[in-house]
């Protein structure tokens, strides 16, 4: 069976979408899709259910049949609202297969299969004609092709190819028209995702390398739950501005485009940060509005629709630039097919949508930097907290006749250790920080991997990490600094110092305020029975998913715990890897009410006796609950089956069975609620 999935280019920062072959395993892209968070978001279906009931009102007021196309259809659940607000025939079309199929068996389900055709192909092979897909071309298009940056999924061109070929002239649309924002901002905090800073040590200030520090960065967006930023995170430096609009029921253009809006600084800082969101209007009279501003934009936050399918955008400017109040600035913003980004001029344009020079150009990574290292990794190296504690643990173990080996991916510690006096130091990476501060010497760089290395090159005496690998997904990922030990024995000195020496996987189970709904079944979505993709998220998640854990950012999904944190397995880095399991079995008791919806799981790093940095839990936690999570690495989640009403009487415990597996460098684990 031939799939069709989206794959991340991490160069050109788009969705390429690619057929994959029959061993590509489609039970993890159906469960981890998180089809059930879309249908779970009751603003969104009820203002797509509004507008399609205003759009088939429009049309029989003009005496027509109403025909739909329906692109992008998923469950088949906007083809189902249509029929029932009195369409005549629906074509819904759904290019993966497993949703396409799931679809069908909830409009026969529905009792809508003699007026909803499923059409299981990407919406540009759709035909039309006597022996076509369609037999005729539609006058209303549905379509939900949208992500969290309005055009990340292909929307543009598949508009563009629907209104040349599929619909008719003068057709409705729905949604009617898709509007884009944006604010200019000073914050430090987003700023350090997006360049290096400097850094002290030991009194030396430490630079980044030019090539880096006039690098432009990497265009990609960064989509964030942005109401998990607080405000008093940036500073706004200009008003929201409308950037653009989208007319979908008319003829749209996927060719590149620019937009500028001109304003004045409304107070004077450094432009560093756009913060971006769109809306939807299901009408042409925008009566019907589906917004995606964030909560803080909100007469009241805690009234805002949740959405994690879409969400807020944050883009990065080429360069920082100084403004004053009252300046008169104009941001720009250019489009191709699938991405946005952002520029700024401190003077005015002649006209809103034209330019006297050149539009500005997609910004490009040229420090290689910006492709190595992910935003969260940007701002895990410019946290000082963080630095102090590396270069306090790495004061305490060197000595001058210190001989270090760094094994992390893109790491300073290899410079920081030289500051601090080391006679060598060996890394396996750049040397620009290094040339850039002229203290190039005393740091060797090495051609070959550290594992490739043999007794006749070095003893080691301290060997260091974070430790920080790029291809690590989940918490324990990182244990590979523990096998690069093992494999580094042999040129290890007798008394080596490891730094890390030693570190603990922690647990508690939590409620969580909204993430629950990206694994909850739905039933009956507005009314409409979907269980069948319930079933189908359900038996892929069988398949093997629902016995692991997945990587979620916490700082961006509040939880509660319900448990007190603990450490749960300890992995000793002064030793080898052994050859045997490392088991651990217990239970948490349940000490506050609430629903307990999974388990949280993150590693801690021991780097002294006495010094430690978590990858998880960054404060204690509050006597309500309330939890601070790190927002530079991800997090192990490992949602239960059905979630668990807790009374808080502590008669209720999750039981855990966790095992690592040194020969699959794994951990597996399993966990349940019983009462006492």
């Amino acid at each position: 069976m031939k799939t069709f999935c989206g794959r991340a280019n991490p160069t050109t920062g788009a969705l390429d979408w690619v057929e994959e072959s029959e061993e590509y395993d489609y039970h993890q892209e159906i469960a981890r899709s998180c089809y059930a968070d879309m249908l779970h978001d009751h603003d969104r279906n009820v203002k797509y259910y509004q507008g399609i009931r205003a759009a088939v009102a429009r049309v029989k007021a003009r005496g027509e049949k109403v025909i739909i196309l329906d692109i992008g259809t998923g469950t088949g659940l906007l083809s189902m609202m249509a029929v029932t607000a009195g369409a005549d025939f629906c074509y819904a079309v759904e290019v993966f297969k497993p949703m396409a199929e799931a679809a069908q068996c909830i409009v026969e389900k529905n009792g809508f299969s003699e007026k909803i055709k499923i059409i299981n192909k990407h919406s540009t092979d759709v035909t039309v004609g006597p022996d076509g897909d369609m037999q005729t071309k539609a006058n209303i298009l549905i379509t939900e092709l949208f992500d969290t940056e309005l055009i990340g999924e292909g929307a543009l061109p598949s508009y563009e190819h629907a209104h040349q070929n599929l619909v008719q002239d003068g057709c409705e649309a729905v949604p009617h028209r898709a509007t884009v924002y944006a604010q200019l901002v000073e914050s430090e905090l987003l700023w350090s995702w997006a360049q290096l800073q400097p850094v002290e040590v030991e009194g030396a200030r430490l630079v980044p390398p030019p090539a880096v520090s006039r690098c432009a960065g990497a265009h990609s967006v960064c989509d964030i739950q942005l109401s998990q930023v607080s405000p008093r995170s940036f500073t706004p430096l200009g008003p929201l501005c409308t950037m653009f609009s989208v007319d979908f029921s008319k003829p749209v253009s996927s060719a590149f485009q620019s937009h500028s809006s001109q304003f004045a600084a409304e107070s004077g800082g450094r432009a560093q940060v756009i913060l971006s969101w769109w809306d939807l209007d299901m009408d042409p009279s925008g009566s019907i509005v589906c917004t995606m501003a964030p909560s803080w934009t909100y007469p009241q936050p805690k009234r805002a629709p949740w959405r994690d399918h879409w969400m807020q955008s944050v883009y990065f400017l080429p360069v920082e630039t100084r403004v004053t109040e009252g300046q008169q600035l104009s941001l720009t913003v250019c489009h191709d097919d699938y991405s946005l980004w952002y520029s700024l001029q401190s003077h005015s344009l002649p006209d809103k949508n034209q330019y006297t020079d050149a539009p500005p150009s997609r910004p490009c990574c040229t420090c290689q930097a910006h492709l190595v290292w992910t935003r969260p990794r940007f701002g895990e190296l410019n946290d000082r907290r963080r630095t102090e504690s590396y270069v306090s643990a790495l004061r305490s173990v060197l000595r001058e006749d210190s001989v270090c080996l760094g094994v992390s991916d893109g790491s300073l510690l290899p410079v920081f250790a030289h500051v601090l006096g080391a006679k060598k130091v060996l890394r396996h990476s750049s040397l620009q920080v290094l040339e850039a501060n002229s203290m190039k010497g005393g740091v060797e760089l090495l051609e070959i991997r550290p594992e490739q290395l043999t007794s006749n090159d070095v003893g080691i005496s301290v060997l260091m990490g974070e430790p920080y690998f790029s291809t690590s997904l989940l918490p324990w990922h990182s244990l590979f600094f523990w096998y690069c030990r093992t494999t580094l024995a042999g040129l290890l000195r007798p008394n080596a110092t490891i730094l890390p020496c030693s570190a603990t996987l922690h647990m508690m189970a939590v409620e969580f305020q909204d993430l629950w709904r990206i694994r909850a079944p739905c039933g009956t979505c507005e009314g409409f029975d979907v269980t069948p993709m319930d079933e189908m998220v359900q038996q892929s998640l069988d398949f093997r998913e629902s016995r692991e854990a997945e990587p979620h950012p916490l700082w961006e999904y509040p939880c509660r715990a319900l448990t007190q944190s603990s450490a749960v397995m300890t992995f000793d880095f002064t030793q080898r890897v052994p050859q045997e399991s490392i088991s651990s079995q217990g239970s948490l008791p349940l000490i506050r009410t609430g629903r307990c919806h999974g388990v949280v799981l993150w590693m801690e790093y021991h780097l002294t006796d006495d010094i430690s940095v978590s990858a998880g839990l960054i404060g204690p936690i509050s006597e309500q609950g309330e939890c601070e999570w790190s927002r530079h690495r991800k997090q192990g989640v490992y949602f239960l089956r059905s979630p668990w009403e807790s009374s808080g009487d502590g008669r209720a415990a999750v039981s855990y069975s966790l095992t690592f597996e040194p020969s699959l460098g794994d951990i597996k684990m399993d966990f349940s609620v019983q009462s006492q």
